[in-house]
């Protein structure tokens, strides 16, 4: 119970702050609307081109990959918070106060994650609005949803791992950079089978494009490599919480 009051105490703090200031809440909410607009109205016609073959369409093509990445980066901002608690003094506070201090990177999760959830249920709606259509059941629904969320998961644990160790909102470029190339090096437009040179031996070897394909087979009702690509989220999940845990040690150590 203490543990899950310093959960409780940080997630809510942190969801207070996004909803009390909009020019941190507001970056999460409308770039993923930009992207899905942009990606999905502006570049509808290369569906047409020869061999694109995903039968629920192309909103439904650049939906997931824009719900994924709204996950990605709800985590990688709600890290930002960690580093701006930090290097304000707040951090120093929550370490001395807090009996269970994983409780304090857990807390942030969950905010990330509760976050991310607002977002993904207005991308939802804005996409079925814009006539998205959906091959999959519900089961696919959830697998897609729970795939999201280990997404989320690895954004907040690898930039809030930074904060931990950095403890300033400098280090942001470097929470984010990293997390857009990994997005943008995976089959955004088209499949990965249309991707040429350099760009698909890249797409190959990225892992998010496997969980990218899953999604995108979820929505159509027949996902490929299923497991390997939540055994992949999974195993990043893991390692990212490892990396976290690692630099609350760290900042332990510094006495924030």
């Amino acid at each position: 119970m203490r543990r899950w009051d310093v959960i409780s105490g940080v997630a809510w703090r942190t969801l207070k702050n996004a909803i009390l200031n909009p020019q941190i809440f507001l970056p999460t909410l409308m770039f993923p609307l930009f992207f899905f607009t942009a990606f999905a109205g502006g570049l509808s016609q290369l569906r047409e081109i020869p061999g694109f073959d995903f039968p629920p369409g192309y909103t439904a093509f650049q939906f997931v990959f824009v719900l994924l990445q709204s996950a990605a980066f709800s985590g990688v901002f709600t890290g930002f918070g960690v580093a701006r608690d930090f290097e304000g003094g707040f951090g120093k506070r929550l370490l001395l106060a807090a009996p269970h201090r994983s409780g304090i990177v857990l807390g942030y999760a969950l905010a990330a994650l509760l976050r991310w959830l607002v977002v993904a249920a207005v991308l939802t709606v804005v996409a079925v609005v814009a006539g998205m259509q959906v091959g999959g059941g519900a089961v696919d629904l959830v697998g897609l949803f729970v795939l999201a969320m280990l997404v989320n998961f690895c954004g907040f644990f690898w930039s809030g791992g930074l904060a931990l160790r950095f403890r300033t909102i400098q280090a942001a470029p470097l929470m984010q950079m990293p997390v857009f190339l990994v997005l943008f090096f995976a089959p955004v437009y088209v499949p990965l089978e249309l991707l040429e040179g350099w760009i698909e031996s890249v797409a190959s070897l990225n892992p998010l494009t496997y969980i990218l394909e899953t999604g995108r087979g979820f929505l159509a009702g027949d996902p490929p490599h299923a497991l390997a690509a939540f055994g992949l989220a999974i195993g990043m999940g893991i390692a990212f919480w490892t990396w976290a845990f690692l630099g609350l040690r760290k900042a332990e150590a510094a006495g924030a």
